[in-house]
Parts: C-alpha cells; structure tokens; sequence
C-alpha cells in the first residue's frame, strides 16, 4: 500500500468511495464535477492499481487548510489507512507553511489521535462563507469542528 497525489483518472473511484460512505450518512457528499476541480486536493492510498482510501487537503486561506473526504472502503478499514492519509495531509500542509489545519467530522476522536482540538465552527469564517452555505446541512450541520496547529 502506498499514499500518492491523486490523478485525473482516479477521479471516478474517489467520487464513487466519497458518495458511498455519504449515503450511509457518514460523510457529505462530493459530485463528480467538484472531484475533478479539486483533484490536485486529493491523495489516494492504493494497493496496486486499486484504490483502498482517499483524503484531500484543501488550502482556504494564507494559514488555513482543511482536511476533507477521507474515506477508506469497509473491507480495509481499521488497518491504518486513514492514519496513512491523514499524515501526509499533515506533511503536505507543513510543506506548504500552513499553519492550521481543520477538518468538520463525525468522527472527531480520530483527529484527536493527531493532536487535533476541538474547535467552534462559527471561528471558521473562511469555511462557512466558502463552502457550508452551498451544503444541504445549513445551517443544522452536525459535524464536529476539530483543528490543529502546525509547527
């Protein structure tokens, strides 16, 4: 298994992971035109040629990025995949100076594992007027906001 840059033609696998998992309610769903443009976000974690994971990163301001879409098939959860994919949106974040990182969650004791805090969504301005205002959830989302600062 190997985490690497997402590319174009991964695009179908991970709008199709993404959009499984949302329809179990436990993740919001992408559509296909924002994988696309969004895809350099994107990191996928592969056996082969055959995709067991996704995550992206996704810059929002000078100092802000947020982590978003981790998803990792039923078969091979709990097998450190999702570390896998969370740590190098970490690297990448670092690499790129950012200087927090959050992420909107349902799951917020896996990022806490990272050193993430929680947080109050409504101190995320940049997300909200960005991208929660497009979402079917506002303004009754129940996502956990979590961050953490790089060093």
């Amino acid at each position: 298994m190997r985490v690497k840059k997402a590319t174009v033609t991964d695009a179908k696998t991970i709008h199709s992971l993404i959009n499984k998992l949302a329809k179990k309610d436990e993740m919001l769903p992408r559509s296909l035109n924002d994988v696309y443009e969004n895809i350099r976000d994107f990191f996928v974690c592969k056996d082969g040629m055959t995709i067991l994971g996704v995550s992206a990163l996704h810059v929002l301001w000078e100092d802000l990025a947020e982590i978003r879409s981790i998803a990792v098939l039923k078969a091979h959860q709990q097998k450190g995949i999702g570390r896998k994919l969370i740590a190098k949106c970490l690297k990448e974040a670092k690499a790129l100076g950012i200087k927090k990182v959050f992420a909107l969650t349902y799951d917020p004791s896996f990022f806490k594992n990272f050193g993430f805090k929680d947080i109050d969504k409504n101190s995320l301005p940049q997300k909200i007027w960005g991208d929660c205002l497009k979402c079917p959830k506002f303004p009754e989302c129940d996502e956990v906001a979590v961050i953490k600062t790089i060093r």
